[in-house]
């Protein structure tokens, strides 16, 4: 054997250490990020920026924070800029998405990450509550999916990544509408990505389990302790483990790829 993995490794692999992943894979790519002010989307947005993509960073209310993501990544040159848009409304997501290609003439990654969760138990949850979740975490995903895909087709290439979520496989209690958005999402991901398959568009979809974010704060402690006991990998997740993901399906690595759910969890859903 030879080297740090053998003849064949080292010469399969030295490329993929010494490239510039940076500059094979995101630079200059133009990258839409939605509810990227906090968490898992914040996350995402700051990697693809750092990684050479120009980041359009959408946000609905959280202006205090996607202002300080913006101006700490433009403090160390990365392109990246904040655009509002209520991602639920179809005439704001066409609004934003024409203002995209207006300013860049292309989109090359979606990221659907914008979500919430209103849990309670079903025979108490309010309409409104339904009615919220469902309109943020998969209706945004039809209207922004809808119009960022007649870009891509027309460029003939593309990446969407759409965001699940753990809950669309592993009934939780108290969580009727956010399991069924999700579940929807996953749905919705395998029926684009045959659509737009023919385009060079490859859709996936990333289902993260338990994650450290602010929607942890609000779950029950003694619920949390015995989910994190049910855990193999004996961790709660970070929002690194699934930033990686994303990069992933973001990436020419994955151009083979279409109509798949990463599930990101520990191994708590097996």
């Amino acid at each position: 054997m030879k080297g740090r993995y053998g003849d064949i490794w080292d010469e399969l692999f030295s490329g993929l250490w010494e490239a510039n992943v940076e500059e094979a894979y995101f630079k200059n790519k133009v990258a839409l990020v939605t509810g990227a002010s906090r968490g898992i989307g914040r996350a995402i947005a700051e990697s693809l920026s750092l990684c050479g993509a120009r980041v359009i960073a959408n946000y609905h209310k959280s202006e205090k924070e996607i202002t300080s993501l913006v101006e700490s990544l433009q403090n160390k040159h990365c392109a990246i800029e904040a655009l509002r848009a209520d991602v639920t409304n179809g005439k704001e997501v066409e609004r934003m998405v024409d203002e995209v290609v207006k300013r860049y003439e292309r989109i090359d990654i979606l990221i659907n990450n914008a979500g919430l969760k209103r849990d309670s138990f079903l025979a108490l949850m309010s309409d409104e509550d339904w009615v919220e979740v469902i309109d943020t975490n998969l209706k945004s995903v039809y209207y922004v999916t809808k119009w960022v895909s007649r870009i891509m087709m027309r460029q003939h290439e593309g990446k969407i990544i759409n965001m699940s979520s753990l809950s669309a496989f592993k009934g939780l209690a108290g969580q009727a509408n956010y399991a069924a958005s999700k579940g929807g999402v996953i749905s919705f991901t395998r029926a684009v990505a045959r659509e737009l398959g023919r385009f060079g568009i490859q859709v996936n979809a990333v289902a993260p389990g338990l994650i450290e974010t602010d929607i942890l704060k609000d779950m029950d402690k003694e619920a949390l302790k015995e989910l994190i006991q049910g855990i193999p990998l004996g961790r709660i997740g970070t929002v690194g483990d699934i930033v990686g993901a994303v990069l992933f399906l973001a990436s020419n690595h994955s151009d083979y790829i279409a109509g798949q759910t990463l599930l990101i969890d520990g191994g708590l859903g097996i």
